[in-house]
């Protein structure tokens, strides 16, 4: 007996109707997040780098969004990378400087690793169904004489390859001398630690490395029709700088740092390229670049602004930051400069994972536990700047081994609200009180003249650091100057 055909017609109609849903159902976006060690907001020619030509990562703004109010939360790099992971104020964790071995974290009251229980934004794609990768630089556990930190695969990482500030299969460093003697090994006691496979390299040959082990993972991915999170975190901008033989110059400090860059660009242009001519990849993929803090003295810059790496003055903590994704974008905002908006590394993992379309039930208490905001409208120009402006004001702590000069001490906290910017030491003295719109250089101090204002933000940084586990600071002679209620 032949069934009947309005059944036939039936099946056919809800297969017609599931291929259309299935075909109107957005891609889940891939993201590559390359974060440059140690370089400054003006180190990239189009921030105005006028000694390197930076082509490549160039091209990537030319295409997409370049902000230049992007901030850090912390000017150095364990407690940087911190917050782009968690989504939260590093010193939330006791993760306030860089890890080094265990005597002296102990001493400056700090993690020997970043706990695995934190946040991950990483973790969370992971549970979505991404692939990640992390590639780079890791510097949050496994450095020095501290060889029991997790792995990164811990945090939520399908693979990895790191250096010597993190565990697992990594590339260890052939540092090349100018004086014509033979390579030296450049580990800080990594070779020793074992727990993973070890590689030794031409420093100048890493970022190119990583660069490579990204696109291989990639690849992958786009094979097996999974949506990809890459953590590309070259350090080799980073001193020592040993950058090919071609591009010495002079071998003056700055010389060797702009060399640095250039090969770097020079060396990620391949995956860029990759990825732009991909029919599968170039519409539905999000490339970040950004720095972990400012840049190290006589080396990288920062421009007009004031300080360096390790200061909370906008030198140390205001970063270049762009986002391509030409096809993902509002057309008219693609090629633009964002001038006005308040970015922070801590609303990445908001925002990517709004982006990856992890809803915050699916997420619920990584994104409630965030101190950062959904600004993903606004990285692809989506939304009207005033309208998805900041809520929520910034904060930082100084880490605690960069007390400053003697007869210059620097702030120990400082806040960002709107366009004020409030610097103070632990005991509140010493205010710092800047307009940012009319003073981005921090050289008028109008503490005195704002009374009001000054007191009502260091009531919300004292509010702000009694949420905070203690919190240790050291002078210049390396003693305890303050803590926690002191």
């Amino acid at each position: 007996m032949k069934p009947p055909r309005f059944h036939v017609s039936l099946a056919l109609l809800w297969l017609s109707l599931a291929a259309i849903v299935q075909a109107a159902a957005p891609a889940r976006p891939n993201v590559l997040f390359l974060l440059i060690d140690d370089m400054g907001y003006a180190d990239l020619s189009c921030y105005g780098n006028t000694a390197v030509k930076t082509a490549n990562i160039d091209r990537l703004a030319q295409e997409g969004i370049r902000f230049t109010q992007y901030y850090v939360a912390s000017p150095i790099c364990s407690p940087s990378r911190t917050a782009a992971m968690t989504g939260q104020f590093p010193a939330r964790w006791k993760m306030n400087s860089f890890l080094a071995n265990r005597q002296m974290n102990e001493r400056r009251g700090i993690a020997q690793w970043l706990d695995p229980q934190a946040p991950s934004l990483a973790r969370e794609l992971q549970r979505a169904g991404y692939a990640t990768g992390h590639f780079g630089k890791w510097h949050m556990g496994g450095q020095r004489d501290v060889g029991d930190a997790p792995l990164i695969t811990e945090y939520g990482y399908d693979a990895t390859l790191t250096q010597f500030e993190g565990l697992g299969d990594r590339i260890l460093s052939l540092n090349d001398a100018f004086d014509g003697q033979p390579a030296k090994k450049y580990s800080l006691g990594s070779d020793t630690l074992g727990r993973g496979n070890i590689t030794w390299l031409d420093r100048s040959k890493v970022t190119a490395a990583f660069a490579t082990r990204a696109l291989d993972f990639i690849k992958a991915a786009e094979q097996s029709g999974k949506p990809f999170y890459v953590n590309l975190w070259p350090d080799d901008v980073h001193s020592p700088f040993f950058p090919p033989k071609a591009l010495r110059g002079d071998g003056a400090k700055r010389t060797l740092y702009h060399a640095v860059v250039q090969a770097m660009d020079d060396q990620l242009g391949q995956l860029f390229d990759y990825v732009r001519a991909s029919p599968t990849l170039r519409d539905n993929t999000i490339i970040i670049v950004a720095s972990d803090n400012g840049p190290e003295p006589g080396a990288g810059s920062a421009g007009v602004f004031r300080g360096s790496k390790g200061a909370l003055y906008e030198g140390g903590v205001r970063e270049p930051f762009i986002v391509w994704a030409p096809g993902l974008m509002a057309a008219a905002a693609r090629g633009t400069t964002n001038e006005t908006s308040v970015l922070s590394a801590v609303d990445l993992l908001p925002s990517v994972l709004k982006l990856a379309g992890v809803t915050a039930t699916e997420s619920v208490e990584a994104v409630a536990k965030s101190d950062g905001e959904d600004m993903s409208a606004l990285w692809l120009g989506r939304a009207a700047v005033k309208k998805a402006a900041r809520t929520k004001p910034l904060f930082w702590v100084r880490p605690p081994d960069r007390p400053g000069l003697p007869r210059d001490r620097l702030p120990d906290f400082a806040m960002r609200e709107g366009e004020w910017k409030f610097l103070m030491r632990a005991d509140g003295s010493a205010p710092q009180l800047y307009d940012l719109a009319q003073d981005p250089g921090e050289a008028n101090n109008l503490a005195a003249r704002e009374s009001v204002r000054v007191e009502r933000m260091r009531a919300a940084v004292q509010a702000w650091r009694a949420t905070l586990p203690p919190v240790t600071l050291l002078d210049n002679e390396g003693t305890v100057a303050a803590k926690k209620g002191q």
